[in-house]
């Protein structure tokens, strides 16, 4: 508490003068509303996109030559791409309203000396807060009063055991500690009390409590964007450069050869549109979207589409333990009577218990609640007997600093003075109120330490028999036997190991952080397979600056008793080693590492509102092989990517090349707005489908990630493109030159060039559906969007050659039999040259 704040009356609490006065001066008990981004502002920032400015831009183009069907096709597609990215982008900014409403629960207090229930955002500093089991902490609070308090701060440490809480000694609270630790007087806003009551006093509010510091660091973080979408706006702008040196060259070039200098500002405008890529944002919005859809089928939600992607070029997975790697469930994993053998309910599934861990059990949950909070209370009502009507319980002893043991009496029905005694707790009080001699604790010290080492918690149970009123005063007035001991363990996931496994064969490295205890994460980590040979404490982490942390990182696998400002620390650190980062979490403390992630994977089942808000893929069933599933296809995702832009850049050669060629040569020219706008805003967008439902490469998952800073289309796929090309530019180039010299109309020469355009373009389809695999091979992987898109473009190509009025549109003439076996022929050379070609070169070895 702040020193100007003065002590608040333990009686009367605050007054309603003083209330108002403190709501004042700190403000309500939430954060304060981030300045949001309305639609109209995300549509402002996506509108400045270059992608989406070569949309609008070209489209304005064909506007102002006439052409108003091409104009609205491409404002279609313009307006459709700011749709979508409203929708997602408006979807990202409600972290903090996730966060405010977790830290609001309603609360009960103590004023002008009445009980009142109120918001828990009209909580101030200074009130007196009753807290009672299954309540959610309003605010940071000292305790003035504890009888048997635990509380669940899972949400800010990611442990899933409940620590104990006491009351302030003498009026002092001591230093302010952060969440975590047993035997603490400190409560903090968000987290459960699972067992207990207490009285508080409110320390902190709103941005002052220690969940408001995450949630402020959480709005000072900038997400981080897509890699594909830095590195598709570097190859719009080159595409850009080259498409307006080649408009200024072909209007001088025609006005030099031809003297129309009015005419050659309009070709250079047809030629220049030939080379602006504006396919590039319909094939870049149709596979994220489709790619969204494809990774919904595994049970997965994608938040940002553009993260899919980055999933296949990760390095590092860093998971929390609590919830993601484990099933945030107690369950007990061992019992160990007193002289009995070990017994192990998962080691033989439906094995009939023995009689000494029955009583264990059934005295384990004789001395827990009959409807538990606890987690640990839960397991042993899960895997025991609930008492029935036949007994009551008739007295309580609750958790005490110098005995860390609870005991509950119970009177059998019929019996009004006879009763049945239970108790449980750390062992060494167990040990205390059993009496036992120092020989028989040595024994027992060393099955603890055993049970300690394998990750399990540990727990004594006692009980006693025929008990009488009336009842000692304190629990050590019973005559206890020693009924053995009781390890728990938060279980790992059975898909875990296996998922870990196939994560290391792709190249990526995964790593643990966690906020339990070192002994506890050794051991989860190594049944995972992770590994536990190098571990750092977050009192080490502590004491490493930025440097010392990036050094250390390189060879840690396992982070434990980590707090959330240190996971981001982590994350960072990661990145500034160059990684790419992928973090899974689910609790609010794990929400400024998810956002700070390049892809941060929250768990939807049991993860918080805040921290699926703050991350790019939510995984629905919070299983941890859903990631493997992720990465598969988000590698999947960028070869298709590859593929169609490597198909796209391949197609411009022609496309440019034909429509350079006649100013040149002195030619008649071929392509007109109408040609190029079919080509690129029809037979492009539809054809890069099939790309988008080609199946993954048979190696996705057997090569390491790719580098960070690789670029989108690497020097081998663009040079194969080009090769591709060239190859069929000088084809249909041929088949042009020859037709013209042979004196052919103009309008048949057009058809026949065209025709033989889109058949060579039909060719490239099928070279590039594999990096490296051969057509044949390629044959056989299912792709419903190839004869879709194959009968499409044939039914287009038809409708010109029989309908006038469309062929008339594209001023073509009519075509024989001849030339349509032509033009089909030089598709069929293209194919065969290039798979040639790719059987000798392997493009795909990248």
């Amino acid at each position: 508490m702040s020193e100007d704040v003065p002590p608040t009356d333990p009686v009367r609490g605050l007054s309603a003068a003083d209330v108002q006065a403190r709501l004042r001066a700190g403000g309500y008990n939430e954060l304060p509303r981030p300045d949001r981004r309305t639609p109209l502002r995300i549509v402002g920032e996506v509108l400045r996109e270059p992608m989406l400015a070569l949309l609008l831009i070209g489209g304005a183009v064909y506007l102002v030559l006439g052409d108003l069907t091409e104009a609205l096709i491409l404002l279609v597609f313009a307006t459709l791409s700011v749709a979508i990215t409203v929708v997602q982008e408006s979807r990202t900014e409600r972290v903090l309203e996730a966060l405010r409403d977790l830290t609001s629960p309603r609360a009960l207090v103590i004023r002008d000396g009445e009980q009142r229930r109120i918001a828990g955002r009209e909580v101030v500093t200074g009130d007196l807060i009753l807290l009672a089991e299954g309540d959610r902490v309003p605010a940071d609070a000292v305790l003035v009063q504890s009888h048997d308090l635990q509380t669940d701060e899972s949400l800010l440490t990611g442990e899933s055991v409940p620590v104990r809480k006491v009351a302030r000694t003498a009026g002092h609270a001591g230093p302010q500690r952060r969440p975590g630790g047993d035997g603490l007087p400190h409560v903090y806003s968000g987290t459960l009390v699972v067992r207990g009551r207490g009285l508080g006093e409110v320390t902190a509010t709103g941005t002052r409590s220690e969940i408001g510091r995450i949630g402020q660091s959480l709005g000072a973080l900038a997400m981080e964007p897509p890699r594909l979408q830095m590195q598709s706006r570097r190859l719009v702008r080159a595409f850009a450069a080259v498409g307006a040196v080649v408009v200024v060259l072909t209007v001088i070039l025609y006005g030099t050869l031809r003297g129309g200098w009015l005419e050659g500002v309009l070709a250079g405008i047809a030629i220049g549109m030939s080379m602006l890529p504006e396919e590039i944002p319909v094939v870049l919005t149709v596979f994220m979207a489709m790619g969204a859809w494809r990774i919904s089928q595994a049970r997965v939600l994608t938040r940002r589409a553009a993260a899919i992607e980055a999933l296949g070029s990760a390095t590092v997975l860093c998971t929390d333990k609590t919830g993601t790697l484990t099933q945030n469930r107690m369950s007990i994993a061992e019992i160990r009577p007193a002289g009995g053998d070990i017994f192990r309910p998962d080691a033989v599934p439906g094995a009939t218990m023995p009689d000494a861990v029955r009583e264990i059990l059934d005295f384990g949950i004789l001395a827990s609640a009959r409807e538990p909070f606890d987690p640990m209370e839960k397991a042993f009502h899960a895997l025991g007997r609930t008492p029935g009507d036949e007994l009551t319980l008739v007295r309580e002893y609750g958790l005490r600093p110098d005995l860390l043991a609870m005991t509950q009496v119970w009177r059998r029905a019929g019996d009004a003075d006879g009763g049945v005694v239970a108790s449980k707790g750390a062992p060494e009080a167990i040990f205390a109120l059993c009496r036992l001699d120092a020989g028989t604790r040595t024994v027992l010290t060393r099955a603890i330490e055993a049970m300690a080492a394998a990750g399990l918690r540990v727990l004594g149970v006692a009980g006693a028999d025929s008990a009488r009123p009336p009842w000692p005063e304190a629990q050590d007035g019973f005559a206890f036997r020693f009924l053995g001991l009781v390890g728990l363990a938060d279980a790992l996931r059975p898909s875990v190991p296996g998922a870990v496994a196939e994560c290391r064969s792709a190249g990526i490295r995964v790593v643990m952080i966690t906020g339990d205890y070192p002994t506890t994460a050794r051991t989860i980590a190594m049944q995972a397979g992770i590994g536990a040979e190098e571990m750092v404490s977050g009192e080490e982490l502590e004491r490493l600056d930025a440097a010392a942390l990036a050094r250390r990182v390189r060879s840690t696998t396992v982070f434990a008793r980590i707090m959330p400002e240190q996971k981001l620390r982590i994350v960072e650190a990661f990145k500034a080693n160059g990684e790419v980062v992928a973090m899974t979490g689910d609790g609010v403390n794990d929400a400024p590492s998810l956002k700070a992630a390049h892809i941060g994977i929250a768990m939807g089942g049991r993860g918080t509102d805040v921290a699926r808000e703050a991350s790019s893929i939510v995984l629905l069933d919070d299983d941890f092989g859903s990631i493997v599933r992720s990465v598969r296809l988000g590698r999947r995702i960028y070869d298709n990517v590859q593929k169609a832009l490597g198909f796209i850049l391949a197609v411009h050669v022609p496309i440019a090349g034909l429509s350079l060629l006649p100013l040149l040569f002195g030619f008649p020219l071929l392509l007109g707005p109408i040609h190029i706008a079919f080509l690129e805003m029809v037979i492009d967008p539809v054809c890069s489908l099939v790309f988008e439902a080609e199946t993954e490469e048979e190696d996705v998952m057997r090569r390491p990630p790719r580098a960070p800073d690789a670029p989108l289309l690497t020097a081998s796929v663009v040079g194969w493109s080009l090769l591709q090309g060239t190859l069929a530019f000088a084809l249909v180039a041929t088949i042009f030159v020859v037709a013209v010299e042979r004196g052919l109309p103009e309008g048949e020469v057009r058809a026949l060039t065209f025709f033989s355009l889109v058949t060579a373009i039909i060719a490239l389809i099928f070279v590039n559906r594999s990096f490296s695999a051969s057509m044949v091979t390629a044959l056989r992987r299912p792709n419903r969007a190839l004869a879709l898109v194959l009968a499409g473009v044939a039914a287009m190509l038809g409708l010109t050659l029989l309908w006038p009025v469309a062929g008339g549109l594209f001023r073509f003439g009519t075509l024989h039999a001849a030339d349509l076996a032509l033009a089909l022929g030089a598709g069929a050379l293209v194919l065969v040259l290039l798979e040639l070609i790719k059987s000798q070169i392997r493009p795909g070895s990248r």
